[in-house]
């Protein structure tokens, strides 16, 4: 087996190598004075499973990347190419809110079935959908950090999930289940992309607590902010932020840090300083999984 990286997230990459007794391939790649992409892998991949890795923050680039890289790598003689995207972009816009939008979910799905063999991702954004299934045809792994953000919190002393909005309550009870505590949801108002207006249960009984918000995406922050914000109105310790993906918006983060909140922690689906918690075990399992399921099935 053999993994390629197409971005910066090498160290993932690396460990998912070391965890699957697989090889790293060695990619050039470059652009034309023009813009246009060269690739260039230098090896054989014959009959070989080839996983390319590819978190999809900012992902217009790698999309036509991985088109191109998929298709070499069949023409190749690859006996399958799956893709490993820990993030996985365009999922936002699942209906069209005014006449005339772009189903770029659809679309973007469609740009993949085309591409790889099978997809293994970690948490998407599901809203309206509700499974991958609905928009892609190949096979897919959805595998979800809630156990491992638990686990986390176990060194936490005396821990108090709170879920920013209704959306995130089934994020807050399977973290709170899997580290053994409580946990409260909060209701939430959007008035726009940085005007949140946040209501809070009574939280008397649970001032000696540390109060940990959790959320799938870290963007522009304003929610997890604003709700940091009445925790401390409330008498609450500053709460730590743990997020999935750390999309982090053009000075979300630096917004956040001068807050009231103890610390920020995400995983390592997108690279980032604040990265602590490893999901690449869990990928290279979802890994082990499809490509026992799809071989001898692809292209």
């Amino acid at each position: 087996m053999y993994l390629l990286c197409l971005d910066d997230h090498h160290a993932l990459t690396q460990t998912m190598a070391e965890l699957l007794h697989a090889q790293v391939l060695p990619l050039t790649q470059r652009l034309f004075p023009d813009g246009e992409f060269y690739f260039n892998i230098d090896a054989d991949v014959n009959r070989q499973d080839v996983v390319i890795v590819c978190h999809l923050h900012r992902p217009n680039d790698k999309a036509l990347a991985i088109w191109m890289l998929a298709r070499h790598l069949h023409d190749m003689g690859a006996s399958s190419v799956g893709l490993v995207a820990p993030y996985l972009a365009y999922m936002r816009q699942d209906i069209r809110f005014q006449p005339g939008e772009c189903l770029t979910s659809r679309y973007f799905a469609e740009l993949l079935n085309q591409s790889v063999d099978y997809l293994v991702t970690m948490d998407p954004h599901l809203h309206r959908y509700h499974a991958l299934k609905e928009i892609y045809r190949i096979p897919t792994s959805t595998l979800h950090a809630s156990e491992l953000i638990g686990r986390h919190l176990k060194h936490i002393e005396r821990p108090l999930v709170v879920g920013p909005d209704e959306e995130s309550e089934q994020w807050a009870k399977v973290v709170a289940d899997e580290a053994g505590c409580a946990y409260l949801v909060l209701s939430k108002e959007r008035h726009g992309d940085r005007d949140v207006l946040i209501d809070m249960p009574d939280i008397e009984h649970f001032r000696q607590h540390t109060p940990v918000l959790v959320d799938d995406i870290i963007s522009t922050g304003r929610t997890l902010l604003r709700t940091a914000e009445h925790i401390q109105r409330q008498g609450l310790m500053p709460p730590i932020c743990i997020g999935v993906h750390a999309v982090f918006a053009a000075g979300a983060e630096q917004e956040m840090r001068t807050g009231p909140i103890a610390d920020i922690i995400t995983c390592n689906t997108i690279p980032h300083a604040s990265n602590g918690i490893d999901v690449s075990a869990m990928l290279a399992q979802g890994v082990m999984e499809l490509i026992e399921t799809t071989r001898g099935t692809c292209a």
